[in-house]
């Protein structure tokens, strides 16, 4: 028996690492993903003002930050009993809509770009983002003014494009100008037609990789999602379970959570492993991010987003259990989001300055639930009488997924040994 470590695992977000065991004839025998980080804002967060709290949760992750920042102040909001201003929900819908385009461009053409456009052969000291540019500079150009769009966004209006502060108990603390409506709005359409290039793109590279997408980390699982009236939403809904087959919907409301998803836990890893707790623990464990909403919605928020979706279970099948479709699915976020930006943007009401109503700190148990790049994020805080936070709960987005990695980095490695 032998055994294989990788560490540092690299082009991710935090830190890991994965240990293969191999028996006496060299296969794989058991594979683990371990993950060696402790944030601990479980515990930071107590015996704070849960006004503060908003404020301090964007550290949870440096790329996440505005989901954590706005399902933290959801979550007071809904402990304390307020009911926001529509023209707030519309501006913390369209803060968190240019968190997706920035990280969902970050995602795919700086972390998953390079093994596709250079190939996955290619000499590692190549294949990366500079690689990229040498090889598709025009590509590497849209990526980069569509992360330069979604942080322009929220810096208008979060207040700073990194760790945004605006979002307060009662709704927004900053209205979005007439003028910087104008000058975001001027840019849309460009970046429209830049997330349909994209979306162009990864339908080129599948063809190349097909082969490979068909037997590389394809597992069943159960899916997790938001939805709005079943369609896809990045801000607000109702959470929805499907099954491995496609045949089953659970839909339920946030505040309901726990009664849905337990969380399991292992000895090699400091994330706990969630579950489905209908199913059980390791049936019910599920998957989350852009291919599981595609799955898990009835339809996109857009219309050339939902043209795009239909064509990718085309491709795929339904429900799509392709570890590498999450990337041809994060590009459709991507044009569903640009495509909501500029409906949002010609709204009147988000330049509106009725954008906070009146609360007042007491005791109560919040829940606050968006839909973050990596997936469905959860924050849950209990206040006492003083608007002091006495516990809390978070499910972070890609905690929810650590179980399905690591069973898809079990089937990759089988399939690659033999």
């Amino acid at each position: 028996m032998g055994k294989i470590v990788i560490e540092p695992l690299s082009r991710l977000e935090g830190h890991g690492k994965v240990t293969i065991t191999l028996d006496e004839n060299g296969n794989p025998k058991d594979v683990k993903l371990h993950i060696t980080a402790l944030r601990g804002f479980e515990q930071f967060v107590v015996g704070r003002p849960a006004e503060e709290v908003p404020r301090i949760v964007p550290r949870i992750c440096g790329i996440c930050q505005t989901p954590h920042h706005l399902a933290s102040v959801k979550a007071v909001d809904d402990a304390w009993g307020v009911e926001i201003p529509e023209p707030a929900k519309k501006l913390r819908e369209l803060m968190n809509i240019g968190n997706i385009i920035h990280s969902h461009a970050l995602h795919f053409y700086f972390l998953a770009a390079p093994d596709f456009v250079l190939g996955v052969d290619a000499d590692p000291k190549i294949r990366n983002v500079i690689g990229v540019i040498d090889k598709a500079p025009e590509v590497a150009k849209q990526a980069i003014e569509l992360r330069k769009f979604g942080q322009k966004i929220i810096e208008m209006i979060g207040g700073k494009a990194i760790h945004p502060v605006t979002g307060i108990p009662g709704g927004q603390s900053k209205r979005l100008t007439e003028e910087e409506r104008d000058e975001l709005l001027k840019d849309v359409d460009r970046m429209i037609e830049y997330a349909k290039n994209g979306v162009e793109l990864i339908k080129k590279l599948n063809e190349q990789y097909m082969d490979l997408i068909k037997t590389l980390g394809v597992i069943d699982t159960w899916y997790l999602g938001l939805v709005k009236d079943g369609k896809h939403n990045v801000y607000d809904g109702t959470l929805r379970f499907l099954s491995p087959d496609g045949k089953e919907k659970v839909e339920f409301q946030p505040n309901e959570y726990l009664d849905y998803i337990g969380e399991h836990i292992v000895s090699h890893s400091y994330v706990k492993y969630p579950y489905y707790k209908k199913v059980g623990y390791p049936e019910g464990i599920y998957r989350v991010g852009p291919l599981s909403m595609l799955n898990v919605c009835d339809s996109m928020e857009t219309d050339l987003a939902e043209e795009y979706r239909k064509e990718f279970f085309d491709i795929f099948g339904f429900p799509a259990n392709q570890s590498l479709a999450y990337h041809h699915a994060r590009l459709i976020e991507i044009v569903e989001a640009c495509e909501k930006a500029k409906i949002l943007l010609e709204d009147n009401d988000i330049t509106s300055d009725d954008i906070k109503a009146e609360v007042e700190p007491k005791a109560g148990n919040g829940v606050g639930v968006v839909y973050a790049p990596r997936g469905v994020l959860i924050h849950n805080y209990e206040t006492d009488e003083n608007g002091i936070v006495v516990k809390a709960n978070m499910i972070v987005a890609s905690t929810h997924n650590v179980p399905t990695m690591e069973k898809a980095i079990q089937q990759a490695a089988k399939e690659i040994f033999k």
